[in-house]
C-alpha cells in the first residue's frame, strides 16, 4: 500500500468549508483515497492543525476535527507518528543545515518521518516539501 504524508494544509482545507482551497482539497482527498493511499501524519502536524482550525473557525471545529482523527485512527485508516526525541534531533539537523530555506521546524520533522518511512509524496500545497525533493498533491 502506498503511503502519503498528510500535512496541515490538507487537514485544514478539507475541514474548513470557507477555505478557498476546500473543494480542491476534497477532490484531491477523493482521488488519493480512490488510488488506495494510506494516510500518515504526525502529532506535530495535528498540533498545528488543531490550532489553525481553532483560529480560522472556532473551538468546536477543532474539537470535532480531533474526534474525527481519533475515529479514523481507531479504524486504522491513518497512521499518526509520534515525534520522539530522536526524531526531533534528526529534524533539528535538517533545520540547522538548510539556512537558505524557510522550512518550519514542523516541516523538518515531517521530512524526517518521510525519510524513515520511505514516503515520497505529501498531500500539501507547501512548496517546501518540493524543495526538499518530495512530490506534492494537489
Amino acid at each position: 500500500m502506498k503511503k502519503i504524508l498528510v500535512d496541515t494544509w490538507a487537514w485544514s482545507a478539507m475541514t474548513n468549508r470557507r477555505d478557498t482551497e476546500h473543494e480542491l482539497a476534497k477532490t484531491t482527498n477523493k482521488r488519493l483515497a480512490d488510488a488506495g493511499y494510506h494516510y500518515v501524519t504526525t502529532n506535530f502536524i495535528l498540533d498545528e492543525t488543531y490550532t489553525l482550525i481553532r483560529m480560522k473557525l472556532h473551538h468546536r471545529g477543532a474539537v470535532e476535527f480531533g474526534h474525527m482523527i481519533k475515529q479514523i485512527k481507531a479504524a486504522e485508516e491513518i497512521t499518526v507518528v509520534q515525534i520522539t526525541a530522536e526524531l526531533e534531533e534528526a529534524a533539528w539537523e535538517i533545520f540547522e543545515r538548510y539556512d537558505d530555506k524557510d522550512f518550519s521546524f514542523t516541516d523538518c520533522t515531517s521530512f524526517q518521518v518521510m525519510i524513515l518511512m520511505s514516503i515520497t509524496e505529501a498531500f500539501t500545497d507547501d512548496h517546501h516539501f518540493e524543495q526538499f525533493g518530495f512530490v506534492i498533491y494537489p
